[in-house]
């Protein structure tokens, strides 16, 4: 019997987990680049806003405070721009992942 509760436990615990996986926020990606970079290259399904529009445009995507969100350029230095002025904004979820090639190695490992 006690074996019995054990298993429904660890079931009922990896239901659970299962659960919250599906609730989980979605990641917003952010290409921090021009426009004229973006048109050039860009990868699908990622967002853009240059780095120097960020505070402006940020709230036309109607974000979470703390959803995840992922901010890439061309090396990085512009994405670390865009991931101060995010958190002074109050995002308390924001990661720089680099330059464009590795956000694509992250996306498509």
């Amino acid at each position: 019997m006690r074996n019995v509760s054990r298993i429904t436990t660890i079931a009922l615990l990896a239901i659970a987990l299962s659960a919250c996986s599906l609730f989980a926020p979605r990641t917003v990606w952010i290409d921090v680049r021009s426009m004229d970079e973006y048109n050039e290259d860009h990868i699908d399904n990622t967002e853009i806003i240059p780095h120097t529009e960020i505070a402006a445009r940020i709230s036309d995507l109607d974000l979470d405070k703390s959803t995840p969100i992922k901010v890439f350029c061309r090396s990085g230095v512009r994405a670390g721009i865009a991931l101060t002025t995010l958190q002074d904004l109050g995002y308390t979820n924001v990661e720089n992942v680099g330059g464009i090639a590795d956000a694509r190695v992250i996306l498509n490992p």
